[in-house]
C-alpha cells in the first residue's frame, strides 16, 4: 500500500495501447518469397521483450489487432516495437519501432503511423554505468607539471540478456582525441547484468613544451577542451564475436569545474547503423499511452482524498469534487477510474453512485433510453464492473469462450458471407449452440455476482421504478443495460481485453464472438423477444435467427437472473465452484532440491495455476508433473539474481521443497507473483519472513546460514487481504486525481466563471455555461475554490520534492551521454 513510506517519491509506470496493423512490409534478409510473409510483433523494454502477437499469416499489411496493458516494473530507455518474419530456423527482424521514454508524451492516446527501422545490433542497447573522473597534476622528474585522468568505472545496472541468460560483460574506456587514442579495458565480469567492476585507469592528458621523452602524441593544454572519455561495454562471446551493449562519452572539460566528476549515464547506441530508408521496410500503426506517477508521501495526498470522499454527501452530488472532476474529462474516459477506484477503496461507491444515477434518471425523459448514454453514471458503473467483476468474467465465461475459440466451428449466417461449400443450417446450429452455451452460463451464474453489483444493481432497480412508475419493465431494463450490455457482451466479443483470452481471436472467431454477443445483447434486454422488437433488426438473416429464441422460457431465464442479481437481500459471495485457470505459459523452473547450481538444473516447463493449484507440465496439454494445492502455498517472493546468476525468477514457498521459477521477462514474473499471492493470500500459514537467495553447497547464500529449515533473513512482502478494495494504490488514484485536476486548470476557471455567471443572472442557465451540469452555483464555486487551493497546494509538493531528487547523474536521474 501506498501509506507505508512516509518519504520516498515512487515512480510508477503503466502502458496501455494497441498494434493496430502494418502496411507494406519489406521482405527481410534471409526469407523466401514475400507473399509467403508470416509475421508477429513483439513489445520491448530496452531489448526485453514483454509482450508478444499472435501471428498473422501470409500478408504484407497484416492486421494485429492486439490491445497491452501492463504495469512497467523497471526503469528502461526505449519502448520498441519489433516486426519478425517466421522462418524455419530462426525468426527474422523485418524492422522496428523505437521511441524514448522522454517522447512518448507526444503521442498518448491516438493512433499514429511509424516507419520501421532497420534492426542494428549496434542500435539494441539498454542499462547504465557509474564512472568517476578527476584531474590530477603531476610533478614530472624534471620538475615540469603535467595533467594526469584518472578514470574508474565503478558499476553498470540493467544490461541485457544475450540469448536469454546473463552476460560476461566488459568495459573499454579510451581517451579519445583530435590526435589520438588511448584505450583500457577491464576484467571480464561473468553471469551477471549487474557487473561491478571497480577498476581505475590513467591517461596522461597534458605534458609541458620542455618534456623530452618521446611519446605518440602531442598535446597542447588547451586541447582538453577536445578530449573525451569513451566507454564501451561489451559482451566477451569466448570463441564467438564480442556482442556490442552499449556505449557513453563524457567530455573532459567537465572536469573545468569539478574537482571529481561522479555520475551515472545511460548507455547509449553506436551511430553508425546501417542506413535503410524506412519506406522500404513498412510502417506501423499504434496507440499508445504511457503514464508516469510520480506518486508523494500519503500525508501529502489527505487533504485532495478528504475532499473527494465527501463526495457522495454532497447536495446536490453535481456540485461534489468527483462530478466536477467527471464533468471536467467528459471526453477522457478513462478519467473517472481513479475516482471509482478511491472511492472502492473507502467504502464510499455505493452512495455516490446512487447520486449521480438519480441525477441522470431526473434528465431522462424515456424509460426505454435508460442508461443508454456515456454518461458519469454509466462510465463509473462500467469501471465498477470491470474492477469487481474481473473473477465473475473468468468463472462465468471463460470455459465456454475457450471452447469456442479452440473448437472454431463455422457460425457465418450472413447469406453474403458464406464461403463456397459452407452449409447455412449447419452454421445456424452451430451457432444456436453456442449462443445456449454462454446464455445458460450467464443466467445460472448469480451466486457468483459479486456483492458490490447486486447492491448498484439494486439501487438502479428502485431508483428506474420510482422515476418511471408506470412502466413495470424498466425495473429490467435499469440492469439489463448495465449487466447484458456493458458487461457480458462486450466480454463475448473482446475477451482478450478481460484477460480471457491471451490474444486477439482469429478473424473467423471474431465474426462468430461478435454474432454471439449481438445475440446476448438481444436476449438480455427486457422485452426484447417480443414480435415488435424483432420487426426492427435490420438483417433478415438475424431476424430469422432469433426467431428460433422465442421461447417464455427464455424471458422467464433472463427475468430471473435478474431478480437474483438486484434482489433486496444482500448476500455474499459464495466463492467459485469449478477449478477455473487464471493464468499459465512458458516459464524454465529449477528443478527441485539440487544442492548445486548449473544450466542443467533448468528445464522448460508449461506453468498453470488456478483457484485451486499450482502445477506444471512438461508440455501445454499434458498430464501434470506436480501439483502444489493453493492451500499449501506459505509466501511467493522474488529471486535475487544473484542466486542463479539469472534475471526475473521467483520462488514459491510450500509445504515441500521451494519451487524457483523464471518467467520470460519483468512483467511475466510481476504477473506471475501478483497471481499467486492473490490466490494464496488467505492462507493462515503464510510465512513472515523469506530467504530471497538459494541454499547451495550447504548454506544460504544471502544470510550464510548453514541450516537449510532457518527462518527466513528478510521479511515477506506485505498480504493483501480478501477483500478487492485493500487491491488499490490510494495514493496513486489520488495522484492522476492531482494530475487531471491539474491539466484541466483552463475548464476549471470556465467552470468558476459560469458558477459566478449564473449568481449574477439568478441562477438563470445562460448558453455559455450549458456544456457543464450546474444545479448550484453557490456550493459548486466554493467546491471548486477548495479544488484550486489543494491542487496549488500539491503542486508546492511535487516542485520541492524534485528539486531533491531530479539531481542529474543520480542512479534515479542518470545522464544521457553523448554518442559517436
Amino acid at each position: 500500500m501506498a501509506e507505508e513510506d512516509d518519504t520516498k517519491v515512487r515512480i510508477l509506470q503503466s502502458l496501455r495501447g494497441k498494434i493496430c496493423e502494418a502496411k507494406n512490409l519489406g521482405l527481410p534478409a534471409g526469407a523466401n518469397r514475400l507473399r509467403d510473409l508470416c509475421t508477429f510483433c513483439t513489445i520491448n523494454l530496452d531489448q526485453e521483450e514483454v509482450f508478444r502477437t499472435k501471428m498473422f499469416e501470409k500478408s504484407v499489411s497484416p492486421f494485429y489487432g492486439e490491445d497491452f496493458y501492463f504495469e512497467i516494473p523497471r526503469p528502461f530507455q526505449f519502448l520498441s516495437f519489433y516486426v519478425y518474419a517466421k522462418s524455419v530456423f530462426r525468426d527474422l527482424p523485418v524492422g522496428k519501432v523505437a521511441i524514448r521514454k522522454e517522447e512518448l508524451w507526444r503521442y498518448s492516446g491516438k493512433e499514429s503511423w511509424f516507419p520501421l527501422h532497420p534492426v542494428d545490433p549496434n542500435s539494441e542497447v539498454q542499462g547504465k554505468v557509474h564512472l568517476e573522473m578527476r584531474l590530477n597534476e603531476l610533478i614530472t622528474e624534471n620538475g615540469s607539471v603535467c595533467q594526469q585522468l584518472l578514470v574508474r568505472i565503478i558499476a553498470c545496472q540493467g544490461l541485457p540478456l544475450i540469448s536469454g541468460q546473463n552476460c560476461d560483460s566488459y568495459a573499454t574506456v579510451t581517451l579519445v582525441g583530435p590526435s589520438r587514442t588511448d584505450q583500457k579495458k577491464t576484467k571480464v565480469k561473468k553471469k551477471t547484468s549487474d557487473p561491478q567492476f571497480e577498476e581505475t585507469f590513467y591517461f596522461e592528458v597534458t605534458r609541458s613544451s620542455s618534456y623530452t621523452k618521446k611519446s605518440h602524441f602531442q598535446v597542447e593544454e588547451e586541447d582538453i577542451e577536445k578530449l573525451e572519455i569513451k566507454v564501451d561495454l561489451w559482451n566477451n562471446g569466448n570463441l564467438a564475436q564480442d556482442v556490442f551493449l552499449g556505449e557513453t562519452r563524457v567530455s573532459v572539460k567537465i572536469l573545468r569545474n569539478d574537482v571529481v566528476h561522479r555520475a551515472w549515464y545511460l548507455l547509449q547506441p553506436k551511430g553508425n547503423g546501417t542506413k535503410t530508408k524506412p519506406e522500404e521496410l513498412g510502417s506501423l500503426r499504434l496507440n499508445v499511452t504511457y503514464t508516469e506517477d510520480n506518486v508523494l508521501p500519503s500525508a501529502c495526498y489527505a487533504p485532495l482524498r478528504n475532499l473527494l470522499l465527501k463526495s457522495p454527501d454532497v447536495k446536490p452530488i453535481s456540485a461534489s469534487a468527483a462530478h466536477v472532476l467527471g464533468d471536467l474529462c467528459r471526453e477522457r474516459y478513462e478519467a473517472v477510474l481513479p475516482v471509482v477506484r478511491l472511492l472502492l477503496h473507502h467504502n464510499r461507491l455505493l452512495p455516490f453512485l446512487t447520486a449521480i444515477a438519480a441525477l441522470e434518471l431526473e434528465q431522462t425523459q424515456e424509460a426505454n433510453t435508460i442508461f443508454r448514454g456515456n454518461s458519469l453514471a454509466t462510465r463509473c458503473i462500467d469501471d465498477m464492473m470491470k474492477i469487481v467483476g474481473r473473477n465473475y468474467l473468468t468463472v462465468t465465461l471463460k470455459p465456454v469462450l475457450d471452447e469456442i475459440c479452440e473448437s472454431n466451428k463455422t457460425c457465418e449466417i450472413d447469406p453474403i458471407k458464406l464461403k463456397e461449400g459452407d452449409n447455412v443450417e449447419v452454421n445456424k446450429e452451430n451457432l444456436q449452440g453456442y449462443v445456449q452455451k454462454v446464455f445458460s452460463s450467464i443466467t445460472q451464474s448469480s451466486a457468483s455476482c459479486p456483492p458490490l453489483m447486486c447492491d448498484v444493481f439494486r439501487s438502479l432497480r428502485q431508483l428506474a421504478s420510482k422515476r418511471f412508475p408506470a412502466d413495470p419493465h424498466v425495473q429490467y431494463s435499469a440492469v439489463s443495460s448495465f449487466v447484458f450490455l456493458r458487461f457480458f457482451a462486450v466480454a463475448v466479443l473482446s475477451p482478450h481485453t478481460f484477460q480471457l483470452r491471451p490474444h486477439h481471436p482469429e478473424p473467423e472467431v471474431s465474426r462468430t464472438l461478435t454474432l454471439i454477443s449481438k445475440t446476448i445483447q438481444t436476449l438480455g434486454s427486457w422485452g426484447s423477444l417480443s414480435k415488435n422488437k424483432l420487426s426492427s433488426f435490420k438483417e433478415s438473416y438475424m431476424y430469422d435467427f432469433f426467431k428460433l429464441f422465442q421461447e417464455d422460457k427464455c424471458i422467464e431465464q433472463v427475468k430471473k437472473f435478474l431478480d437474483d442479481i438486484s434482489s433486496n437481500a444482500s448476500k455474499e459471495w459464495s466463492g467459485v465452484e469449478g477449478s477455473v485457470i487464471l493464468k499459465e505459459g512458458e516459464v524454465h523452473k529449477r528443478a527441485q532440491g539440487r544442492k548445486r547450481i548449473g544450466k542443467k538444473n533448468f528445464k522448460k516447463r508449461w506453468l498453470r495455476v488456478t483457484n485451486r493449484e499450482l502445477t506444471y507440465h512438461k508440455h501445454k496439454g499434458k498430464e501434470a508433473l506436480y501439483v502444489i494445492p493453493v492451500k499449501n502455498i506459505l509466501g511467493v517472493e522474488k529471486v535475487d539474481e544473484s542466486a542463479f546468476n539469472r534475471k526475473n525468477m521467483f520462488q514459491v514457498i510450500h509445504s515441500d521443497k521451494t519451487l524457483y521459477v523464471q518467467a520470460g521477462n519483468c512483467v511475466e514474473a510481476s504477473e506471475w507473483i501478483e497471481v499467486l499471492s492473490q490466490v494464496s493470500r488467505c492462507n493462515t500459514e503464510r510465512l513472515g519472513t523469506f530467504h530471497p537467495s538459494a541454499y547451495v553447497s550447504g548454506a544460504w547464500l544471502c544470510c550464510q546460514a548453514t541450516n537449510e529449515n532457518q527462518p527466513g533473513c528478510k521479511p515477506c512482502t506485505t498480504t493483501i487481504l480478501a477483500n478487492i478494495q485493500l487491491d488499490i494504490d490510494c495514493d496513486r488514484e489520488t495522484e492522476r486525481i492531482f494530475s487531471l485536476f491539474s491539466s484541466n486548470l483552463d475548464k476549471l476557471q470556465k467552470m468558476e466563471d459560469a458558477c459566478a455567471g449564473m449568481s449574477v443572472y439568478l441562477g438563470q442557465q445562460q448558453e455559455e455555461y450549458t456544456r457543464f451540469v450546474i444545479q448550484d452555483p453557490k456550493e459548486t464555486f466554493r467546491t471548486i475554490k477548495e479544488i484550486r487551493v489543494l491542487v496549488e497546494d500539491l503542486q508546492a509538493h511535487h516542485d520541492s520534492k524534485g528539486a531533491l531528487t531530479d539531481e542529474p547523474g543520480t542512479i534515479e536521474n542518470p545522464i544521457v551521454g553523448k554518442t559517436s
